[in-house]
C-alpha cells in the first residue's frame, strides 16, 4: 500500500494529466484525510483545516471534498457520513469494499475484482448501468476482536 507522500504525489500527477488543479486547499484536505487513522467527517476536517487556515468555512471543505470525490482520491462512507482516502486513485473505475469497525470506527478499503464483476452483471441483468459503487460492510475489526 502506498504511503501518504506517494499518494499525494500521485494525486498531483493525476491532476496534471487530467488538466485539473489540486489547489493548496484541496491538497491540504487530502493530506488531512490521509493522516487520519479512521474515516473523518467534513466538520472534523474543517476543525483541522482551521488550525492552518482560520478563515476556512464549511463550503471550503465541501468544495474540496467534491473535487477529491470526483477525481477518485477519496471515498465517502455513506453510513457514517465521513470520508477516507482511496489507496488506488489511478483506478477510477474500481469497486471499493469498505470494512467499517463499529467499535473503533476504523475503515479499511479492499478490492475484489470478482465482486465488482458480479455486481456489474447483476445490474446489467436488471437493465441498470452502474456509474459508481462502494460496498460497505459493518462489523468488528481484528484489533477490536483481540481486545475482547
Amino acid at each position: 500500500m502506498a504511503n501518504h507522500m506517494q499518494l499525494l504525489n500521485q494525486a498531483q500527477q493525476l491532476c496534471e494529466q487530467r488538466g485539473v488543479r489540486l489547489t493548496p486547499q484541496r491538497h491540504k484536505v487530502l493530506e488531512l484525510i490521509l493522516s487520519h487513522r479512521s474515516s473523518i467527517s467534513a466538520y472534523e476536517l474543517l476543525d483541522l483545516l482551521r488550525e492552518s487556515e482560520p478563515q476556512a468555512k464549511p463550503p471550503t471543505v465541501y468544495r474540496a471534498l467534491d473535487f477529491l470525490l470526483a477525481q477518485g482520491f477519496v471515498h465517502k462512507v455513506e453510513s457514517t457520513n465521513s470520508y477516507i482516502a482511496c489507496h488506488l486513485p489511478e483506478h477510477a473505475d474500481h469497486c471499493s469494499q469498505l470494512l467499517i469497525c463499529d467499535e473503533c470506527s476504523h475503515v479499511e478499503e479492499c478490492h475484489d475484482d470478482e465482486l465488482a464483476k458480479m455486481l456489474k452483471i447483476k445490474a446489467q441483468q436488471q437493465g441498470f448501468q452502474i456509474a459508481h459503487h462502494v460496498v460497505e460492510s459493518h462489523g468488528v475489526c481484528q484489533a477490536c476482536q483481540r481486545k475482547k
